[in-house]
């Protein structure tokens, strides 16, 4: 058989199958419609996977993607985790601290392999092009799916430290606004909800992620601590901690947060004397790197004449 051939087979294949579609629908997965009523039970029973919020499962829709998206995906899913030695856990935890909700881990996956193969054959044609050595291309190859590999987990962690010190800016004036709500005399839970309805940014959409695993069925502490768990910068998991704890036990909620603000102004003062430190030794270095050599020049100058006596 040749290409034609074989491509028409395809394309016959394909027409059938969306036409089977459309006269007989595929049946709808039970899962997402159990799991806004299991929620809350799997919560109270201690279930961690439960503490997630209720989001629907998005299904391709062309015919096409539900004919080779399975297969592809489950390849991907294999070459990803032969290669990437994160679990989905993991995976889905750092994308939620990137602020990517959107983006589950096998669609990572695909992308990060997608990357890596253009990497690759950008590198091998170039090495090919360059060196005409075949060997050389296929090793220039690979060195470019390492690469784009390497590239997308870097480009992610970077989007979660930068989200960190977002947080970490934010926080302060949280702290503050949630300490006076609760002076006033507002509870925990109408103290998130006013800053949420006014407020905006990465700390407030944390917060708003609480209040919708709550309204979802989980317990308010809970929620909070899950928050405490999946936040990637520490002072923002010692904020849903002290608000676990003074919903749970009724603690002074207002001191400490305002402790909690205390804490976080003199760890960034902190961290902006050794920034300061820091670059302005990193400004002292193109003086000394070009006066240094200039200096070394007239000191060196008169040593011949001096050791040898000449004029």
């Amino acid at each position: 058989m040749n290409p034609l051939m074989i491509l028409a087979a395809v394309g016959i294949a394909a027409g059938l199958a969306g036409i089977a579609t459309l006269i007989v629908p595929p049946t709808a997965r039970l899962a997402p419609r159990v799991r806004p009523y299991s929620t809350v039970a799997r919560s109270a029973l201690g279930h961690r996977d439960a503490t997630v919020a209720v989001r629907s499962v998005r299904r391709p829709s062309g015919v096409l993607a539900r004919l080779f998206g399975p297969p592809l995906f489950a390849v991907v899913q294999h070459m990803g985790r032969s290669v990437d030695q994160r679990g989905d856990d993991q995976l889905t935890r750092l994308l939620r601290q990137s602020g990517d909700v959107s983006q589950t881990a096998d669609e990572y996956r695909v992308r990060q392999l997608g990357e890596a193969l253009v990497f690759g054959a950008v590198s091998c044609i170039a090495v090919g092009v360059l060196l005409h050595t075949p060997i050389a291309a296929l090793l220039g190859g690979v060195a470019g799916v390492v690469v784009g590999m390497t590239r997308s987990r870097k480009r992610l962690e970077k989007v979660v430290a930068a989200r960190a010190a977002q947080i970490r800016l934010e926080l302060y004036t949280v702290n503050q606004l949630l300490a006076m709500d609760v002076r006033t005399g507002a509870g925990p839970m109408q103290a998130v909800q006013r800053l949420v309805d006014r407020g905006r940014g990465a700390a407030v959409s944390d917060l708003r992620d609480v209040l919708a695993w709550i309204r979802s069925g989980m317990g308010e502490s809970a929620a909070f601590r899950r928050a405490a768990e999946l936040s990637p910068e520490p002072s923002a998991t010692r904020t849903f901690q002290l608000l676990a704890a003074g919903i749970e036990r009724g603690v002074d909620l207002a001191g400490g947060l305002l402790a909690l603000s205390e804490d976080i102004r003199d760890s960034r003062r902190e961290q902006l004397h050794k920034d300061a430190v820091r670059r302005r030794a990193a400004m002292l270095l193109p003086t000394i790197g070009i006066l240094a050599p200039i200096m070394l020049l007239f000191i060196a100058a008169p040593l011949p004449s001096i050791v040898l006596g000449h004029r």
